[in-house]
């Protein structure tokens, strides 16, 4: 009848369409692969719209595993020469460049640096590879024509790494070809990109345009971009090795002497001469303070806490090294850690030179001291053992009745709990007050801990040095090494599901004490029991599952923002419009400040601005 013929004709034009329509049968190709609809084409990360057109793939561009060099200016990348004889710059032939661009010519595409194709001024690409007389092709090169040579020292590249999330994620990197098969990245760039060496893989972009390399050069540099527009505050700095360095070597009992002054200066390519030494005689010795200010601003004032707080309030007048102080360029007090020269800080001394001095002074007394840093640590050697985490057996004593204190506590909550005699917090049941108290009661374990091992762990131990200064861990993972492990957690609560009764059959019926709940006793250096491992592992699981889902939340977040503000813009009088007819705000964030240039979000820093006057 009409009405099959008709029915029968709908189904296929409505799946050509859309093959995802609610009760209609999927069509299939004959090996019974869904078909794909317009829809399906158009739709979707991997549709027409975001797959091909907002995004695509380039030519120009290379991708391959990072791996570090500190060696090199946090400004370039090393790349390797396989990837710098297959990417290439169009450069046009001029009176200037026409002998080097032969010279590339008949180099060809397989010596480094070479050229790959040649264009002649009718537009003939010619391929190098098929050229057996290269000489001559060389000799006719003239004005007006265009070599496509290979990626050499100095060119201007793009490096990202994904997810690109902010700015930073792509700035502008100075080529340096290096032998191996992975770029090379300066540690201290490592934040912006949030980038590691566990196997991180990374995208370099070659420009191919003369406007499009001097934008990336004027506007993309990685120097140009110290001060994050997210803060205010300097993105790159030291990290890790470079803050430990940098405290040994400013701590006030180094010494050095003239081999090895002469040797950290070369590592910091200083081209001044060294200081007078500080000591004469019997030899001559340098403090390892003076070989810092070397490198530091000669007109650079600044006064800062460290991070070895002290009681003592007024910088000029505390004995010990717990405050900074740098007159005139020279720091005459204080050490060096995180708070001074690391990535992230704000108000800080790596901050105030990044701020207040030109962006290549900057990077050069970066490049300068991170290589000077890591020389040193080179030179007098860190190693990790387990006496860098020693505590004597009095200790112990301190902190098993510490734990036993906690344990008797909540035995006496148990008991209120079970008489019936708890009182319920507002807002919350009786089982769920019980549960909130316990939970409190262990977790203050960890942090009475810390103050125990605090009091009896050597000051000079290595793992106290790195907490402290901030080069890596916190008292907090030398408690869990040394001390206890404390409350495992899960969302916040004690470990509750299980079995019916009880956690692990490892219990009695019906337990609901400290050791039932997650509680571990013991510590890594002691060993952990069977049932404290796997509630250790159970805190561990969930940590990683709420990182899993807090980046897949936040990337979706970002994704719909930046769909609603993509027609948000800042007009030239300084108002923010919307799509050019709806006026947003009468004045940038309302006070006008461009964060990647203001100081932490200020317009002027009054406390350096004080020491200036001064």
């Amino acid at each position: 009848s009409l009405h099959a013929c008709r029915s029968t004709l709908e189904d296929p034009l409505a799946t050509y369409f859309d093959n995802e329509l609610p009760g209609i049968p999927v069509a299939k190709h004959r090996g019974g692969r869904p078909l794909k609809g317009i829809a399906q084409r158009l739709k979707g990360k991997e549709g027409r719209f975001r797959g091909s057109l907002s995004g695509k793939r380039v030519n120009f561009s290379a991708r391959t595993v990072i791996s570090p060099d500190p060696h090199i200016s946090i400004n370039e990348v090393g790349v390797p020469v396989d990837i710098a004889k297959v990417l290439t710059v169009p450069e046009r032939v001029t009176t200037w460049n026409v002998d080097v661009l032969r010279e590339y010519v008949i180099r060809g595409p397989e010596a480094w640096p070479g050229a790959n194709y040649v264009a002649t001024p009718e537009g003939r690409r010619i391929d190098l590879r098929y050229v057996k007389d290269r000489k001559t092709l060389a000799d006719r090169l003239a004005p007006g024509w265009i070599v496509e040579r290979h990626l050499r020292d100095g060119d201007i590249v793009l490096f990202n790494r994904q997810p690109s999330l902010h700015r930073v994620s792509m700035m502008g990197h100075l080529v340096k070809v290096l032998p191996g098969r992975t770029f090379r990245l300066h540690l201290a760039v490592c934040p912006p990109y949030n980038a590691d060496f566990d196997g991180d893989e990374m995208n370099l972009h070659v420009p191919q345009t003369e406007e499009a390399r001097a934008e990336a050069r004027t506007l993309m540099l990685v120097e140009k971009h110290i001060i994050t527009p997210r803060y205010g505050g300097a993105i790159i700095g030291a990290r890790q090795d470079y803050i430990i360095g940098a405290y040994l070597l400013s701590h006030k009992s180094t010494f050095l002497t003239k081999k090895e002054v002469a040797f950290l200066l070369g590592a910091g390519k200083s081209a001044e001469d060294p200081p007078e030494p500080a000591i004469l005689h019997p030899v001559e010795l340098w403090t390892g303070k003076q070989i810092i200010s070397h490198f530091l601003p000669k007109d650079l004032n600044w006064v800062q806490p460290t991070a070895f707080k002290s009681r003592c309030q007024d910088a000029y007048r505390c004995f010990g090294d717990e405050w900074i102080i740098v007159v005139n360029g020279n720091l005459v007090k204080g050490v060096l850690d995180k708070k001074s020269i690391g990535a992230e800080q704000v108000d800080s001394l790596w901050h105030r030179v990044a701020r207040d001095y030109p962006p290549e002074v900057a990077r050069q007394w970066l490049d300068s001291s991170l290589r000077l840093f890591l020389r040193f640590l080179d030179l007098r050697g860190f190693t990790f053992g387990m006496d860098s985490i020693y505590l004597p057996p009095e200790s112990y004593k301190e902190l098993d009745e510490l734990i036993e204190e906690s344990l008797k506590k909540a035995d006496e909550l148990i008991e209120e709990f079970r008489s019936g005699r708890l009182e319920a917090m507002p807002g919350f049941t009786v089982e769920e007050t019980f549960e909130n108290k316990v939970t409190e009661i262990m977790s203050r374990v960890r942090e009475d801990a810390a103050t125990v091992v605090e009091k009896y762990i050597r000051k000079d131990a290595e793992g106290y040095l790195m907490a402290k200064t901030g080069a890596r861990g916190s008292i907090v993972n030398i408690v869990q090494m040394v001390a206890t492990l404390g409350q495992q957690t899960i969302r916040g609560e004690r470990i509750r599901r299980g079995y019916r009764t009880r956690t692990l059959p490892h219990f009695s019926t019906g337990d609901i004490g400290p050791y039932a709940g997650g509680f571990v006793r013991r510590c890594f250096r002691c060993g952990l029991s069977p049932v404290e491992y796997f509630f250790h592992a159970a805190a561990g699981r969930d940590g990683l599952i709420d990182t899993a889902v807090r980046t897949a939340q936040s990337g979706y977040m970002q994704r719909r923002l930046i769909n609603a503000l993509q027609d948000a813009y800042t007009a030239y009088d300084g108002t923010v419009r919307f799509g050019g007819e709806t006026l947003l705000q009468m004045l940038y964030g309302e006070d006008g400040v461009d964060v990647s240039r203001s100081d932490h979000g200020k317009i002027a820093d009054i406390k350096s601005l004080k020491l200036w006057i001064r």
